[in-house]
C-alpha cells in the first residue's frame, strides 16, 4: 500500500482458514516493532484455541492481545499514544467493528483487521464485507485445497467426518479438527 501523508486508514487481511491471516497480522505488527511504533492488539474472548491472551497463528507465532467480548470495548482504551490498532478474528464481532474502525482511522490511527471473508457455507461475513468496502488496503490470502492442491478460497467445516449441513451454526470456534481449506470446486455444503 502506498502510504499517504495523512495518518489513519483501514487495512483488511482476509481469506479462508489456514491462509495465514493471523500470521500476516503478526508480521505487520513486527514491522511496527522495528519502526518503534506503538500499537494495541485486540482479539475476541471466544477465540481461545491457542491462548486466551495472545493472537497465535497456526504455526504458533504469537503477539500479546487484549481479549474483548464486544468490539466497542476498544473505545475504552487510550489510543492517543498508539500508531495502530489491530483486531484479529474480526468476523466474530458485530457490525459495530466497522464504526469503531472508522472512528479510529479518522483519529489518525492505522487499523489492521484480520478475519474470514466467508463462512463455511460460502456466504460473506457481513462485518468483513463492510470493512473491506471501507478499507484503503485489502489483502486477500489463499490457502491450499486439501482435496486437489488448487488455491483455496473457501473454508470447509467438517462434522463427524462429513461436510457440515447448511443449517449448522455459523460460528463454531475450531481449527484442524473442524475445518479444512478448499477451492470452490471441492467445497461442499450439506443439504438444508
Amino acid at each position: 500500500m502506498e502510504i499517504t501523508n495523512e495518518p489513519g486508514w483501514i487495512e483488511v487481511i482476509t481469506g479462508p482458514m489456514f491462509a495465514g491471516k493471523s500470521e500476516e497480522l503478526i508480521r505487520r505488527l513486527r514491522r511496527l516493532d522495528y519502526a518503534k511504533k506503538k500499537y494495541l492488539v485486540f482479539k475476541p474472548q471466544i477465540d481461545n484455541r491457542y491462548s486466551q491472551t495472545d493472537v497465535v497463528s497456526h504455526i504458533k507465532n504469537k503477539v500479546k492481545a487484549i481479549p474483548i467480548k464486544d468490539v466497542n470495548e476498544i473505545l475504552h482504551y487510550d489510543v492517543s499514544k498508539v500508531n495502530a490498532v489491530a483486531i484479529d478474528e474480526v468476523q466474530f464481532f458485530s457490525m459495530d467493528a466497522v464504526r469503531v474502525a472508522d472512528l479510529l482511522a479518522n483519529q489518525g490511527i492505522r487499523v489492521i483487521c484480520a478475519g474470514l471473508d466467508m463462512d463455511f457455507r460460502g456466504e460473506p461475513f457481513p462485518v468483513v464485507a463492510n470493512l473491506m468496502a471501507k478499507a484503503e488496503d485489502i489483502t486477500k490470502l489463499t490457502a491450499i485445497c486439501v482435496k486437489c492442491g488448487a488455491p483455496a478460497t473457501m473454508t470447509q467445516r467438517i462434522v463427524n467426518g462429513i461436510p457440515a449441513s447448511y443449517d449448522e451454526p455459523v460460528v463454531v470456534v475450531g481449527a484442524e479438527e473442524s475445518y479444512e481449506p478448499r477451492c470452490r470446486h471441492c467445497h461442499e455444503v450439506g443439504s438444508k
